[in-house]
């Protein structure tokens, strides 16, 4: 079982590639770490359900008004430049929105919402709030497929509107402070004077993802974003992101009951779903390297509201239902549930997991289970 030991921590490399800069990257670096936010957020929301304040299986449309308001894209009119729509009242939950069952899917993965959003004007993912961001037209009917899309950033808004607070405040409160790790975490890191002058600057690779790297000065993460966006708005470190793997791997009762724990890492997809997404990581090269985290297309996934899971496992790397997630700046975790090894591994690179990163991404794990393994001989 975890202990909550760390084995093993090392950082190298800069913080930033500005001219003139010279930063050392560490693990108190402040990092974006985009869809690694998900994690907490589901947390934060086993946390309102516990308290009574969310039911995971009611319908959200009373909570958000605008929430699927446009129906499901069933094609685009080229020559009218209008997206075909057909509307769908069936009930969105929570238990949806957390694992990617709700019918939302990302415009930059979908090229019939990428038109639809042209088509009015419109940036990818733009605007200051979810509701800019979100209000989109589904891709399927709620609950009958599964597709990678904002149904986190609107869990996180039933978190603000169950308790009146901001996601940055009940976070703070529930989970960042329990841990010890608020003054290394914030949606708003820019104004908080314990992190703003420790925050990394993104760099990228050439046109063709080659080096050498640069300072990616026009990239802003958030796309104009002003709200807490659950599925991708936290800054924080290594430090205090392994600390908060720590907490969730050994069951800490400071942030969930033992209940809460079962189902946060319980496998949520039917047999229908569970196909749709095995498809759709298969779906395209992109798709692939996007959200497949390099694990193998031989082994079956499922998803949790932790993230994505490992049904089998892989030799020198993970066991089975090892759950896995990562973030746009290359960023990744890993937890494997029956051995208690985890692990994150920050960086600030874009275009986002390239696949000489994600191979990076798996001799840190492999390395990780050879010194865990290790360890257990000695002891």
């Amino acid at each position: 079982m975890p202990t909550g030991e760390v084995t093993f921590s090392k950082s190298f490399g800069k913080a930033s590639l500005k001219e003139g800069v010279n930063r050392p990257f560490t693990d108190s670096t402040v990092c974006t770490i985009a869809s690694m936010t998900k994690f907490m957020t589901s947390v934060a929301v086993l946390q309102c359900v516990e308290d009574g304040l969310l039911d995971l299986d009611k319908d959200t449309r009373t909570l958000f008004p605008q929430i699927g308001t446009h129906g499901i894209i069933t094609g685009f009119d080229d020559e009218k430049n209008t997206a075909i729509l057909k509307p769908d009242s069936t009930p969105i939950t929570l238990r949806m929105l957390l694992s990617h069952t709700s019918g939302h899917e990302y415009e930059w993965i979908n090229p019939l919402l990428g038109k639809w959003r042209t088509s009015r004007g419109e940036g990818f993912w733009a605007g200051p709030t979810v509701e800019h961001k979100s209000v989109l037209p589904l891709t399927f009917s709620p609950g009958t497929g599964f597709a990678y899309g904002a149904g986190l950033d609107w869990a996180g808004k039933a978190v603000e509107v169950a308790t009146g607070r901001t996601l940055e405040d009940f976070m703070r409160a529930r989970i960042w402070e329990p841990l010890g790790i608020a003054e290394d975490t914030s949606f708003y890191p820019k104004t908080k004077e314990s992190m703003k002058n420790r925050i990394a600057d993104l760099a990228t690779l050439n046109e063709n993802s080659e080096p050498p790297a640069v300072d990616a000065a026009d990239f802003d993460i958030l796309v104009g974003g002003k709200d807490c966006f659950g599925g991708a708005g936290v800054f924080t470190t290594a430090k205090a992101y392994g600390t908060f793997l720590s907490a969730v791997a050994r069951r800490d009762a400071k942030l969930l009951k033992p209940a809460s724990y079962e189902e946060l890492f319980r496998p949520q997809l039917d047999e229908r779903q569970e196909q749709a997404l095995n498809d759709y990581l298969d779906q395209t090269p992109i798709h692939t390297q996007l959200l497949a985290t390099r694990i193998p297309p031989s082994i079956r996934k499922t998803w949790c509201f932790a993230g994505l899971v490992a049904k089998e496992g892989q030799e020198g790397r993970f066991g089975p239902g090892t759950v896995f997630w990562a973030g746009l700046p290359s960023t990744q975790w890993f937890i494997d549930r029956k051995t208690g090894i985890y692990g994150t591994a920050f960086v600030q690179i874009l275009p986002p997991m390239l696949p000489k990163v994600l191979e990076l991404h798996e001799k840190f794990q492999r390395e990780i289970y050879k010194r865990a393994a290790a360890n257990f001989k000695a002891s």
